[in-house]
């Protein structure tokens, strides 16, 4: 059984996106099974430690029994250390898998300390992406937040995203008439991702269209395993992932203004496909294969 650490990069804060809301994904991933019928992971799901120390998990990673990071970085900036971030990296050159999602803005900007992985996340105010003409507002409704702030959405509907070719494993979707997976939730405030310059480990592979500009982002980057390196992808927000976008009945924490939608509710078919994102991912992370 492979051992999957699902982490915040905030200490526990009740009116925020803590671990505990990511439950959905947490109970996606330990009911996994294989053809055996056994459990394929074990899933703990922690916040950091007070921010200003390293934190007593992240800083020692490296040295863990984990097999799997998924790093939800939902802090301002303050979210990791450089001890952590040393370790994250030698965990990943070890043969750690890892996933690495932040949203808009600078939210999750702390991930730009990370080797690699780190370089694939644009922010407003550090590792800006290198594409100028990307630098406007997207969102035309909530205008307090500045790019990036792609709007894929309201949170509680879903988007279609657009498969980079050649189609990656992780898009597979053998439910789907074509065998393609297209259907993820929908955010107002989607983040920046991109292939680091120079690093030809990396592609992107799917991207989604805004709602209300029309303009093309990029919603996922993978980084293939290599030389021992573990694979990785990097996201383009949290929110494809959080309870709060596959079920918006679970709530969100009290700083989010905009009304949810409900197609989600009204789509089994867009269910199934989010959960198999997941799977996907968790099988590709671990070098199994992908049905």
């Amino acid at each position: 059984m492979k051992r999957i650490l699902m982490q915040s990069t905030i200490p526990p804060t009740a009116d925020d996106w803590h671990i505990g809301r990511f439950s959905l994904l947490r109970e996606t991933l330990a009911t996994m099974v294989g053809a055996d019928g056994k459990p394929l992971f074990e899933v703990t799901a922690r916040d950091r430690d007070p921010v200003g120390a390293p934190d007593s998990v992240l800083s020692t990673l490296d040295t863990s029994a984990y097999d799997q990071l998924w790093l939800f970085a939902v802090d301002v900036g303050d979210g990791l250390t450089p001890d952590d971030c040393e370790a994250i990296g030698r965990f990943r050159e070890r043969g750690g898998g890892m996933l690495v999602a932040r949203d808009h803005m600078d939210l999750g900007s702390s991930v730009c300390t990370l080797g690699g992985v780190g370089a694939a996340h644009f922010f407003h105010s550090k590792n800006q992406d290198p594409d100028t003409s990307r630098h406007q507002n997207d969102d035309t409704i909530t205008t307090a937040i500045q790019w990036p702030n792609y709007h894929s959405g309201a949170n509680g509907n879903f988007q279609e995203i657009e498969p980079v070719l050649p189609l990656h494993p992780v898009l597979r979707n053998p439910e789907a008439a074509d065998g393609v997976l297209r259907l993820l939730p929908s955010h107002p405030h989607e983040g920046a991702v991109g292939q680091p310059a120079g690093d030809d480990t990396a592609r992107i592979i799917a991207t989604g269209k805004s709602e209300l500009t029309g303009r093309t982002f990029n919603i996922a980057v993978a980084f293939e395993p290599h030389g021992g390196t573990g694979p990785a992808v990097a996201e383009s927000t949290f929110h494809h992932f959080a309870d709060y976008n596959w079920d918006p009945g679970l709530g969100a924490p009290s700083f989010v203004s905009e009304p949810p939608g409900d197609a989600l509710a009204h789509s089994a078919e867009a269910r199934r496909s989010i959960r198999r994102y997941a799977q996907n991912i968790a099988l590709w992370l671990s070098g199994f294969p992908i049905p």
